[in-house]
């Protein structure tokens, strides 16, 4: 039922809301709406942004080495997802869920057109918005999706794999338009097709918020008028401070590139620890959500081994594509960059289909635990993978079919639809009340921390032979789904209410 009060509008979605989208809530195309900008923008622009900075100066990028490139891409993912704890804290006490939505797109919006100007300055001063806003929406949007289901509603997996496919139909989309034009025109001109795509997003979000549950205008647990004037005196003056001090030390000469990225990942490793700590003895978890965090933890780390091969597909894997794959398919030639709209297209095609398995299954289906343990053996798969097309080779020279590539994303997309719906499901469902966005924030640290580790080891990418590289980290992959499964014993007794 729609609540409202004199002078305002609903807060909660029309009473026809409930199975209006393929059988699933309204306000769940609202959100995927948004998701598909968002993804066209992001994922558009990271699919060029380690060619632009691998590129040379005089072609218009910024004349990185391949390692560096790739480790500052990661980098930049790192610093994305961090900054997602700041935004769910700021969705619970201060902004709530949709305006922490709202804002974050336009951060996003606003880095991106900075990023269309043709200058070093302007792409970093974009990358630092759209750091910012992604940090807002991303742990937000999710939180929104898991409000428009109840606790034992059996549609929900089935949701987040329509929510995940909205967001593949971006990720399919955007490296295609970007990188037609980043390869075609400039890197700038695919960095402006983001930027409209962002605006867009934006646009049908606005459009379609009375669809959207538990919509307030204020903060589910927000500060008190006091603390919360403190609160945002301190974030604005520590933002000021950060970025002073940095540009001291910058222009000093001590803080270098390579210092940056160093302490992203420091942080990276710190952050998730400090977090759970805090959630752990916080006087306002009870006993039984306690209980539950225990097995997140397994959870959280399982993703962390997949995200950091799934991220590899945006850096080390389009490297790869750039310099040893065959850029035609039945004579038909593309740029490089267009092998990243291989995952999001297979991403479409399947997660309808998981979606569909996981709702005729019902109560029979596969525990959480396992679909996400199978889903990270598939992403350490497409990376062993590469070692055969990579092997036997006297030097650096040749060419790959474009079906190994394009295979390798196969079966990263399958494993990531396994790992991110189940993942982001689980974390709605086991989130303490009172953390309710900062938990599906924490989930989104084990993608800073997956980009933090990925900083470091990409470094090792051209330095190493490439079936080392992808055969060791595809390994190290399979072992630890494996191991996922070996606990599911216990994950499926403390997971409760997850099945």
């Amino acid at each position: 039922m729609s609540h409202t009060t004199a002078g305002t509008e609903p807060t909660q979605p029309p009473p026809g809301d409930d199975t209006a989208f393929f059988g699933q809530p309204r306000g769940l195309m609202t959100l995927s709406g948004l998701e598909v900008w968002e993804r066209f923008s992001f994922l558009g622009m990271q699919a060029i942004l380690v060619l632009y900075f691998a590129d040379k100066v005089s072609d218009g990028g910024l004349g990185m080495d391949p390692g560096t490139a790739a480790s500052v891409s990661a980098a930049y993912g790192t610093l994305v997802y961090l900054v997602s704890v700041a935004g769910g804290w700021l969705a619970d006490r201060i902004l709530g869920s949709y305006r922490a939505v709202l804002y974050g797109g336009i951060l996003i919006a606003c880095g991106h057109y900075a990023m269309a100007v043709p200058t070093a300055t302007m792409t970093w001063v974009g990358l630092g918005l759209i750091s910012a806003g992604t940090g807002l929406l991303k742990p937000n949007v999710a939180s929104m999706v898991g409000k428009l289901y109840g606790t034992e509603d059996q549609r929900r997996d089935a949701g987040f794999a329509l929510y995940y496919m909205g967001i593949n139909i971006g990720a399919f989309a955007g490296p295609l338009i970007t990188g037609w034009l980043g390869e075609h025109a400039s890197w700038h001109w695919g960095f402006s097709a983001a930027a409209f795509g962002m605006t867009l997003g934006l646009i049908q979000y606005v459009l379609g918020r009375r669809h959207l549950a538990g919509r307030k205008h204020s903060a589910e647990y927000a500060l008190a008028p006091g603390p919360m004037r403190r609160a945002v005196l301190l974030i604005v003056a520590g933002t000021v401070v950060v970025a002073a001090v940095a540009t001291a030390l910058a222009l000093a000469g001590w803080l270098t590139m390579d210092r940056f990225v160093d302490v992203l990942t420091v942080i990276s490793v710190i952050a998730p620890v400090v977090y759970f700590v805090v959630m752990f003895r916080s006087p306002r978890v009870t006993a039984e959500e306690r209980g539950r965090l225990r097995p997140y933890v397994v959870l959280f780390l399982a993703s962390v081994v997949f995200n950091f091969i799934l991220f590899q597909a945006y850096s080390t894997m389009i490297l790869l594509a750039s310099t040893n794959a065959r850029t035609e398919i039945f004579g038909f030639h593309f740029p490089a960059s267009w092998y990243a709209s291989a995952l999001g297209a297979f991403e479409v095609a399947l997660a309808p289909v998981v979606a569909a398995v996981w709702a005729r299954m019902g109560p029979r289906q596969p525990h959480a635990s396992n679909k996400i343990a199978i889903g990270v053996i598939l992403g350490g798969l497409s990376f062993i993978l590469m070692v055969l097309p990579t092997s036997g080779h006297a030097d650096d020279t040749y060419k790959m079919a474009a079906w190994w590539i394009v295979g390798s994303y196969l079966l990263l997309g399958l494993g990531d639809i396994l790992v991110e719906t189940s993942g982001m499901s689980a974390t709605t469902k086991l989130a303490p009340k009172a953390f309710a966005s900062q938990t599906m924030a924490l989930w989104f640290l084990s993608l800073a921390l997956a980009n933090g580790i990925q900083s470091q080891i990409v470094k090792l990418y051209g330095e190493v032979s490439n079936p080392a590289y992808f055969g060791v980290n595809g390994a190290i992959a399979v072992a630890a789904g494996v191991a996922v499964i070996a606990a599911a014993p216990w994950l499926k007794r403390t997971m409760h209410p997850v099945h």
